[in-house]
C-alpha cells in the first residue's frame, strides 16, 4: 500500500471512530442533539487531521532521534558540579571515573535507541491540541472523550516507530 493511502486511510479511521466515540461518550450528558454531533464532528475532525500531522512529525522525530543512542553514564558528574570542591565530591568523581573505565564497554553495549524518543514529541502535540480543541468547543465529558484519542496515538506512535527502527534494521 502506497504511504499516502496509508496516511488517509488511517486519518479516516481516526476521523469514524473518533467522532463515534465522542458521540457515545458525551451521549448521557446533557445537551442537545445539535451540541452532540458538533461534539462529535469537532472531535472526529481534530483526530483525522492530528493523525495525519502525527505521522508526519512521527517520521521527523524519529529521522531526528532514531539514529542515535542514549546512555545516563554522564549525568551523575552533572549532579556534583555545584559541589564540586568539597572533598565528598572529589571523591565521588574518582570513584565515578573508575566505574566509568571499567564499565565503558559494558555501557555502549547495552545503551538504547533514541527511538524510544521520538514519538514523545507528536505526543504532546496532540495532547495539547485536542485537550485545548475540547475545552474551546467546551465538550461536557472532557476527559473521557479525549483519553482515549490520546491513548491510542501514543500507542500508534509507538507502533510506527518500531516499525521504522525494524525497516532501518533490514537495510
Amino acid at each position: 500500500m502506497p504511504a499516502y493511502l496509508r496516511l488517509l486511510l488511517s486519518a479516516l479511521i481516526a476521523f469514524c471512530f473518533y467522532g463515534a466515540w465522542a458521540f457515545y461518550a458525551n451521549l448521557s450528558q446533557v445537551v442537545t442533539n445539535t451540541a452532540l454531533y458538533q461534539i462529535a464532528l469537532v472531535q472526529a475532525t481534530t483526530s483525522a487531521a492530528i493523525t495525519l500531522g502525527f505521522t508526519v512529525l512521527t517520521e521527523w522525530s524519529y529521522r531526528r532521534f532514531g539514529q542515535r543512542c542514549v546512555s545516563f553514564a554522564f549525568v551523575t558528574p552533572l549532579l556534583c558540579m555545584p559541589y564540586h570542591n568539597t572533598p565528598y565530591a572529589k571523591q565521588f568523581k574518582r570513584s565515578f571515573n573508575q566505574l566509568l573505565d571499567n564499565s565503558a564497554g559494558y555501557l555502549h553495549a547495552n545503551r538504547f535507541s533514541g527511538a524510544l524518543f521520538a514519538p514523545l514529541v507528536p505526543m504532546a502535540l496532540q495532547g495539547t491540541i485536542v485537550i485545548g480543541v475540547n475545552l474551546v468547543n467546551a465538550t461536557p465529558n472532557l476527559w473521557l472523550t479525549v483519553i482515549p484519542s490520546i491513548f491510542f496515538s501514543g500507542l500508534y506512535g509507538y507502533v510506527y516507530t518500531f516499525s521504522l527502527y525494524k525497516k532501518d534494521q533490514i537495510k
